[in-house]
Protein backbone atom coordinates (compact mmCIF):
# COMPACT_ATOMS: atom_id res chain seq x y z
CA UNK A 1 0.00 0.00 0.00
CA UNK A 2 1.46 3.36 -1.01
CA UNK A 3 1.48 6.29 1.41
CA UNK A 4 -1.43 8.13 -0.18
CA UNK A 5 -3.69 5.10 0.04
CA UNK A 6 -2.45 4.39 3.56
CA UNK A 7 -3.28 7.90 4.77
CA UNK A 8 -6.84 7.55 3.53
CA UNK A 9 -7.13 4.06 5.03
CA UNK A 10 -5.76 5.39 8.32
CA UNK A 11 -8.47 8.05 8.42
CA UNK A 12 -11.16 5.48 7.71
CA UNK A 13 -9.78 3.15 10.37
CA UNK A 14 -10.00 5.91 12.97
CA UNK A 15 -13.48 6.86 11.76
CA UNK A 16 -14.73 3.29 12.04
CA UNK A 17 -13.49 3.05 15.64
CA UNK A 18 -14.72 6.52 16.71
CA UNK A 19 -15.26 7.65 19.36
CA UNK A 20 -13.02 4.91 20.76
CA UNK A 21 -9.32 5.86 20.40
CA UNK A 22 -6.77 3.54 18.80
CA UNK A 23 -3.17 3.25 19.95
CA UNK A 24 -0.20 3.73 17.64
CA UNK A 25 0.76 0.12 18.25
CA UNK A 26 -2.67 -1.12 17.20
CA UNK A 27 -2.57 0.97 14.00
CA UNK A 28 0.95 -0.25 13.21
CA UNK A 29 -0.22 -3.85 13.59
CA UNK A 30 -3.31 -3.22 11.46
CA UNK A 31 -1.32 -1.83 8.51
CA UNK A 32 1.82 -3.92 9.10
CA UNK A 33 4.10 -0.92 9.37
CA UNK A 34 6.35 0.49 12.10
CA UNK A 35 5.06 2.67 14.92
CA UNK A 36 7.39 5.44 13.69
CA UNK A 37 5.69 5.37 10.27
CA UNK A 38 2.26 5.58 11.94
CA UNK A 39 3.37 8.58 13.97
CA UNK A 40 4.66 10.33 10.83
CA UNK A 41 1.38 9.61 9.03
CA UNK A 42 -0.71 10.94 11.91
CA UNK A 43 1.41 14.10 12.02
CA UNK A 44 0.90 14.56 8.27
CA UNK A 45 -2.87 14.27 8.74
CA UNK A 46 -2.75 16.90 11.50
CA UNK A 47 -0.81 19.32 9.30
CA UNK A 48 -3.33 18.98 6.45
CA UNK A 49 -6.24 19.84 8.73
CA UNK A 50 -7.77 16.39 9.21
CA UNK A 51 -9.51 16.49 12.65
CA UNK A 52 -7.48 13.76 14.34
CA UNK A 53 -6.59 14.16 17.99
CA UNK A 54 -4.68 12.25 20.64
CA UNK A 55 -5.65 11.42 24.22
CA UNK A 56 -2.68 10.79 26.53
CA UNK A 57 -2.54 8.30 29.39
CA UNK A 58 -3.92 4.86 30.06
CA UNK A 59 -6.77 3.98 27.73
CA UNK A 60 -5.83 6.84 25.41
CA UNK A 61 -4.78 6.89 21.79
CA UNK A 62 -5.71 8.54 18.50
CA UNK A 63 -9.26 9.28 17.39
CA UNK A 64 -11.13 11.35 14.79
CA UNK A 65 -14.40 13.20 14.49
CA UNK A 66 -16.48 10.80 12.35
CA UNK A 67 -18.51 13.67 10.88
CA UNK A 68 -15.39 15.28 9.43
CA UNK A 69 -13.92 12.46 7.37
CA UNK A 70 -13.53 12.76 3.62
CA UNK A 71 -15.60 10.41 1.45
CA UNK A 72 -13.82 8.63 -1.41
CA UNK A 73 -13.33 10.85 -4.49
CA UNK A 74 -13.77 8.95 -7.72
CA UNK A 75 -11.76 10.82 -10.35
CA UNK A 76 -10.89 9.61 -13.81
CA UNK A 77 -7.18 9.70 -14.72
CA UNK A 78 -7.91 12.70 -16.98
CA UNK A 79 -9.65 14.58 -14.15
CA UNK A 80 -6.78 13.81 -11.79
CA UNK A 81 -4.26 15.10 -14.34
CA UNK A 82 -6.32 18.27 -14.79
CA UNK A 83 -6.19 18.87 -11.04
CA UNK A 84 -2.40 18.56 -11.09
CA UNK A 85 -2.13 21.10 -13.92
CA UNK A 86 -4.53 23.53 -12.22
CA UNK A 87 -2.68 23.32 -8.92
CA UNK A 88 0.66 23.84 -10.68
CA UNK A 89 -0.66 27.13 -12.07
CA UNK A 90 -1.19 28.35 -8.49
CA UNK A 91 2.26 29.86 -7.96
CA UNK A 92 3.43 31.66 -4.83
CA UNK A 93 1.96 34.98 -6.03
CA UNK A 94 -1.49 33.56 -6.65
CA UNK A 95 -4.12 34.15 -3.96
CA UNK A 96 -4.61 31.26 -1.54
CA UNK A 97 -1.44 29.49 -2.73
CA UNK A 98 -0.84 28.09 0.74
CA UNK A 99 -4.38 26.76 1.00
CA UNK A 100 -4.01 25.21 -2.47
CA UNK A 101 -1.09 23.12 -1.23
CA UNK A 102 -3.03 21.72 1.73
CA UNK A 103 -6.06 21.13 -0.52
CA UNK A 104 -3.81 19.16 -2.87
CA UNK A 105 -2.68 16.99 0.02
CA UNK A 106 -6.28 16.26 1.03
CA UNK A 107 -7.27 15.45 -2.54
CA UNK A 108 -4.26 13.18 -2.97
CA UNK A 109 -5.07 11.39 0.29
CA UNK A 110 -8.59 10.64 -0.97
CA UNK A 111 -7.54 9.24 -4.36
CA UNK A 112 -6.96 5.57 -5.06
CA UNK A 113 -6.33 3.36 -8.07
CA UNK A 114 -5.66 4.78 -11.57
CA UNK A 115 -6.52 8.35 -10.54
CA UNK A 116 -3.89 8.32 -7.80
CA UNK A 117 -1.27 6.98 -10.23
CA UNK A 118 -2.23 9.55 -12.88
CA UNK A 119 -1.98 12.56 -10.60
CA UNK A 120 1.41 11.43 -9.30
CA UNK A 121 2.69 10.84 -12.83
CA UNK A 122 1.50 14.23 -14.04
CA UNK A 123 2.87 16.02 -10.98
CA UNK A 124 6.29 14.56 -11.71
CA UNK A 125 6.17 16.00 -15.25
CA UNK A 126 5.47 19.64 -14.32
CA UNK A 127 8.15 22.19 -13.39
CA UNK A 128 8.04 25.96 -12.90
CA UNK A 129 10.37 28.92 -12.56
CA UNK A 130 9.92 30.28 -9.01
CA UNK A 131 9.08 33.95 -8.52
CA UNK A 132 9.61 36.06 -5.38
CA UNK A 133 6.53 36.50 -3.23
CA UNK A 134 5.40 38.43 -0.17
CA UNK A 135 3.41 36.06 2.00
CA UNK A 136 2.25 38.84 4.36
CA UNK A 137 0.69 40.80 1.50
CA UNK A 138 -0.94 37.70 0.06
CA UNK A 139 -2.35 36.68 3.43
CA UNK A 140 -3.78 40.16 4.10
CA UNK A 141 -5.48 40.23 0.68
CA UNK A 142 -6.88 36.72 1.16
CA UNK A 143 -8.34 37.54 4.57
CA UNK A 144 -9.86 40.82 3.35
CA UNK A 145 -11.65 38.96 0.56
CA UNK A 146 -12.91 36.22 2.87
CA UNK A 147 -14.11 38.56 5.63
CA UNK A 148 -15.15 41.42 3.30
CA UNK A 149 -13.16 43.97 5.29
CA UNK A 150 -11.41 47.19 4.31
CA UNK A 151 -7.74 46.89 3.38
CA UNK A 152 -4.91 49.44 3.65
CA UNK A 153 -2.38 49.18 0.82
CA UNK A 154 0.98 50.59 -0.17
CA UNK A 155 1.15 50.35 -3.96
CA UNK A 156 3.67 51.04 -6.72
CA UNK A 157 2.10 51.53 -10.15
CA UNK A 158 3.63 50.72 -13.56
CA UNK A 159 5.31 54.13 -13.70
CA UNK A 160 7.00 53.61 -10.33
CA UNK A 161 4.76 56.02 -8.41
CA UNK A 162 4.12 55.00 -4.81
CA UNK A 163 0.89 55.68 -2.95
CA UNK A 164 -1.07 54.58 0.08
CA UNK A 165 -4.66 53.46 -0.46
CA UNK A 166 -7.68 52.41 1.54
CA UNK A 167 -9.75 49.99 -0.53
CA UNK A 168 -12.89 47.88 -0.32
CA UNK A 169 -12.11 44.53 -2.00
CA UNK A 170 -14.61 43.28 -4.58
CA UNK A 171 -12.87 40.30 -6.18
CA UNK A 172 -9.96 38.98 -8.21
CA UNK A 173 -9.05 39.24 -11.89
CA UNK A 174 -6.45 37.10 -13.62
CA UNK A 175 -5.07 38.25 -16.97
CA UNK A 176 -1.83 37.74 -18.90
CA UNK A 177 -0.27 35.71 -16.11
CA UNK A 178 -0.95 38.32 -13.42
CA UNK A 179 -3.45 38.56 -10.57
CA UNK A 180 -5.27 41.80 -9.77
CA UNK A 181 -7.24 42.80 -6.71
CA UNK A 182 -10.30 44.66 -8.00
CA UNK A 183 -11.55 47.06 -5.37
CA UNK A 184 -13.33 50.32 -4.68
CA UNK A 185 -10.55 52.82 -3.94
CA UNK A 186 -11.66 55.37 -1.36
CA UNK A 187 -8.80 57.70 -2.32
CA UNK A 188 -9.87 57.85 -5.97
CA UNK A 189 -13.57 57.24 -5.35
CA UNK A 190 -13.62 54.75 -8.20
CA UNK A 191 -13.00 51.13 -9.07
CA UNK A 192 -9.33 50.27 -9.39
CA UNK A 193 -7.19 47.20 -10.16
CA UNK A 194 -4.12 46.52 -8.03
CA UNK A 195 -1.63 44.02 -9.40
CA UNK A 196 -0.73 41.77 -6.50
CA UNK A 197 3.01 41.74 -7.18
CA UNK A 198 3.04 45.56 -7.03
CA UNK A 199 1.44 45.76 -3.59
CA UNK A 200 4.42 46.42 -1.32
CA UNK A 201 2.49 46.29 1.97
CA UNK A 202 -1.03 45.41 3.07
CA UNK A 203 -2.60 45.89 6.49
CA UNK A 204 -5.97 44.32 7.32
CA UNK A 205 -8.63 46.18 9.28
CA UNK A 206 -11.77 45.14 11.12
CA UNK A 207 -14.00 47.61 9.26
CA UNK A 208 -16.64 45.93 7.11
CA UNK A 209 -16.54 46.92 3.44
CA UNK A 210 -19.55 47.63 1.25
CA UNK A 211 -20.45 45.01 -1.35
CA UNK A 212 -19.40 46.03 -4.86
CA UNK A 213 -20.30 44.57 -8.23
CA UNK A 214 -17.25 43.47 -10.23
CA UNK A 215 -19.01 44.22 -13.51
CA UNK A 216 -19.66 47.81 -12.45
CA UNK A 217 -16.10 48.36 -11.23
CA UNK A 218 -14.64 47.06 -14.51
CA UNK A 219 -17.02 48.99 -16.75
CA UNK A 220 -15.20 51.11 -19.31
CA UNK A 221 -11.87 49.30 -18.97
CA UNK A 222 -10.25 46.78 -21.30
CA UNK A 223 -11.21 44.16 -18.71
CA UNK A 224 -14.92 45.00 -19.05
CA UNK A 225 -15.42 41.78 -21.00
CA UNK A 226 -14.00 39.59 -18.24
CA UNK A 227 -16.15 36.54 -17.50
CA UNK A 228 -16.12 33.81 -14.91
CA UNK A 229 -13.99 30.79 -15.90
CA UNK A 230 -16.25 27.99 -17.11
CA UNK A 231 -14.44 25.54 -14.82
CA UNK A 232 -15.77 27.46 -11.81
CA UNK A 233 -19.40 27.31 -12.87
CA UNK A 234 -20.21 24.18 -10.79
CA UNK A 235 -18.83 25.95 -7.69
CA UNK A 236 -20.91 29.09 -8.12
CA UNK A 237 -24.37 29.23 -6.52
CA UNK A 238 -27.22 30.42 -8.65
CA UNK A 239 -28.06 34.05 -8.00
CA UNK A 240 -31.69 34.86 -7.47
CA UNK A 241 -33.26 38.14 -8.37
CA UNK A 242 -33.10 40.62 -5.48
CA UNK A 243 -36.27 40.78 -3.40
CA UNK A 244 -35.81 44.39 -2.38
CA UNK A 245 -33.68 47.43 -3.02
CA UNK A 246 -31.93 47.20 0.35
CA UNK A 247 -28.15 47.06 0.58
CA UNK A 248 -26.67 43.61 0.10
CA UNK A 249 -29.72 42.20 -1.75
CA UNK A 250 -28.46 40.54 -4.91
CA UNK A 251 -25.80 41.91 -7.23
CA UNK A 252 -27.10 45.30 -8.29
CA UNK A 253 -24.90 48.29 -9.19
CA UNK A 254 -21.95 48.72 -6.87
CA UNK A 255 -22.46 50.63 -3.65
CA UNK A 256 -21.59 54.26 -4.02
CA UNK A 257 -21.38 54.34 -7.84
CA UNK A 258 -23.20 57.05 -9.81
CA UNK A 259 -25.33 54.25 -11.31
CA UNK A 260 -26.69 53.08 -7.96
CA UNK A 261 -30.03 54.11 -6.57
CA UNK A 262 -30.68 54.91 -2.94
CA UNK A 263 -32.50 52.24 -1.01
CA UNK A 264 -36.13 52.98 -0.26
CA UNK A 265 -36.77 50.14 2.17
CA UNK A 266 -34.48 49.46 5.14
CA UNK A 267 -33.14 45.95 5.63
CA UNK A 268 -33.90 43.85 8.71
CA UNK A 269 -30.39 44.45 9.99
CA UNK A 270 -30.91 48.23 9.62
CA UNK A 271 -34.09 48.10 11.70
CA UNK A 272 -32.24 46.52 14.58
CA UNK A 273 -29.92 49.53 14.91
CA UNK A 274 -30.84 52.68 16.87
CA UNK A 275 -32.78 55.26 14.88
CA UNK A 276 -30.09 57.91 15.41
CA UNK A 277 -27.44 55.62 13.92
CA UNK A 278 -29.63 54.81 10.90
CA UNK A 279 -30.18 58.51 10.22
CA UNK A 280 -26.46 59.24 10.50
CA UNK A 281 -25.64 56.34 8.16
CA UNK A 282 -28.06 57.67 5.55
CA UNK A 283 -26.49 61.12 5.76
CA UNK A 284 -23.01 59.66 5.37
CA UNK A 285 -24.14 57.67 2.34
CA UNK A 286 -25.64 60.78 0.74
CA UNK A 287 -22.43 62.73 1.31
CA UNK A 288 -20.43 59.89 -0.15
CA UNK A 289 -22.56 59.75 -3.31
CA UNK A 290 -22.21 63.49 -3.75
CA UNK A 291 -18.42 63.26 -3.46
CA UNK A 292 -18.40 60.61 -6.16
CA UNK A 293 -20.46 62.74 -8.51
CA UNK A 294 -18.16 65.72 -7.86
CA UNK A 295 -15.13 63.68 -8.95
CA UNK A 296 -16.27 62.54 -12.38
CA UNK A 297 -12.93 63.55 -13.86
CA UNK A 298 -11.19 60.95 -11.74
CA UNK A 299 -13.64 58.27 -12.83
CA UNK A 300 -12.79 58.52 -16.54
CA UNK A 301 -12.54 54.93 -17.84
CA UNK A 302 -9.04 53.72 -18.79
CA UNK A 303 -8.35 52.67 -22.36
CA UNK A 304 -6.22 49.59 -21.63
CA UNK A 305 -5.98 47.00 -18.91
CA UNK A 306 -8.06 46.66 -15.76
CA UNK A 307 -9.04 49.77 -13.80
CA UNK A 308 -5.64 51.37 -13.11
CA UNK A 309 -4.49 51.98 -9.54
CA UNK A 310 -3.75 55.64 -10.21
Amino acid sequence: MNRTARLYALVEELRAAAPRPLTVAALASRFEISTRTVQRDLQALLETGVPVRTTPGRGGGWSIDPAMTLPPMHFTPEEASALAVALAATDDWAPYAGAARTAAQKIAASMTGPASAAVQEMAARIITLPTPSNSEVRTAVEQALITNTVLQLSYTDAAGHESDRVVEPAGLLTADGHWYLIAWCRSRQAGRGFRLDRITAAAPTTEQAHHHNLTELLRGSAAAGAVQPTTLAPLTPRREEPQSASRGAGWGPCEGSPHSRPSTSPSTADLRRPRRQRVEDRRNEQRRRQQQLDQTADQAPPTTGPPPAT
